[in-house]
């Protein structure tokens, strides 16, 4: 299939996409001090059908850059001290995305160390969403952004990765309907040592008049 622009190619379902992203370059410059991370590992999060997305029971102020055009960022809270970076992906009003999961840091490795208070091994730099997010310094004020326009940028590869070269499984840490075998929608570079390791949910324990547990992007 043919695409227009960089745009175009993820404009379609995230599973569809994830393959687009994968060795692809995301840069944030700050004033300046640029960081780049080559992507390695993302999940697919699709919407309405999908019950492991924030998106899944409809839009609301948090999510609502879900709901938007392709090529944007999704950035949100979680566990009341981190930060994690999603791209929207497919048509507007879809609400499907992929969460960058991990990556190398390729350009300001200094930096990201500082940002990552100085972790002993490199790999851990950017291994795990909300150290990627961390390294690159991506925090709420970035919801929204558009990644091919200052200050971010992102470059797809020239071809998407080959079958090949990609693995695919279950989603890290999402408990309950969507953290199943049946929703496959990890995607990660086969053998690439910044890939995070997979740990299935441990479920939280509630009251049983606080509803469901909370849901990923």
């Amino acid at each position: 299939m043919a695409f227009a622009s960089e745009r175009e190619r993820l404009a379609v379902p995230a599973t569809s996409a994830a393959p687009q992203l994968l060795g692809a370059v995301l840069t944030h410059d700050v004033d300046g001090e640029r960081v780049s991370v080559r992507i390695t590992e993302v999940e697919a999060y699709m919407g309405d059908a999908d019950p492991g997305s924030h998106a899944f029971r409809g839009q609301t102020a948090r999510n609502a850059t879900m709901f938007g055009p392709a090529g944007h960022l999704y950035v949100y809270f979680t566990y009341g001290m981190h930060y994690c970076a999603n791209i929207v992906c497919g048509t507007e009003g879809d609400a499907t995305g992929l969460l960058l999961r991990a990556g190398e840091i390729v350009e300001g490795a200094d930096i990201a160390a500082v940002r990552r208070g100085n972790p002993r091994n490199p790999l851990d730099l950017a291994r795990g969403p909300a150290r990627l997010a961390q390294a690159l310094g991506i925090s709420r004020p970035l919801d929204g952004a558009d990644v091919f326009a200052h200050p971010l940028q992102l470059a797809l590869p020239a071809e998407p990765v080959s079958r090949e070269l990609l693995s695919t499984g279950p989603r890290v840490g999402v408990s309950g309907p969507g953290g199943s075998d049946e929703y496959p929608w990890r995607y990660w570079l086969t053998g690439d040592p910044t890939v995070s390791k997979y740990r299935p949910a441990q479920p939280r324990r509630q009251p049983a008049s606080a509803g469901a547990t909370a849901l990923r992007p």
